[in-house]
């Protein structure tokens, strides 16, 4: 984990960088398909949704989410990215929901600069990377 500062046009142009954003998601894809048949099932990706930790207790919940509500709404998640309701994910839909994730997250930081924590080996971070690489 690093500290960086950054803002929705890093990000909205790491996206628009077809080349770099396809290079990024496909070897994160790769890392996941466990089985390497070229689609990621539900407990392939399991871990990867656990960790957005989008309801925990003391985030904005008195307490913590009971198992069933849990197992919903990962359930949920991976129905976002399987768009064709095959019960797997391809790369293109695994690229088409974090193409979709990505913007959200630009729009949400904006065009104010902020420092957050991003992980080693995340698309934020490799936003960050490539932005700093065009700046050099």
């Amino acid at each position: 984990m690093s500290v960086e500062i950054l803002d929705g046009r890093t990000v909205q142009s790491f996206v628009e960088d077809e080349g770099a954003f396809n290079a990024s998601v496909d070897a994160r894809f790769a890392a996941l398909d466990a089985d390497r048949d070229g689609r990621l099932s539900y407990a392939e990706m399991a871990g990867e949704l656990m960790s957005l930790r989008v309801r925990e207790a003391h985030f904005g919940a008195d307490e913590p989410a009971a198992a069933a509500e849990l197992a919903e709404l990962y359930g949920a998640l991976f129905a976002r990215f399987d768009r064709d309701g095959d019960g797997a994910v391809g790369r293109e839909e695994f690229r088409a929901e974090m193409r979709e994730v990505m913007l959200a997250v630009a729009a949400g930081l904006g065009v104010l600069p902020v420092q957050m924590v991003v992980e080693e080996g995340g698309l934020l971070r490799r936003a960050v990377d490539r932005e700093l690489a065009g700046a050099a």
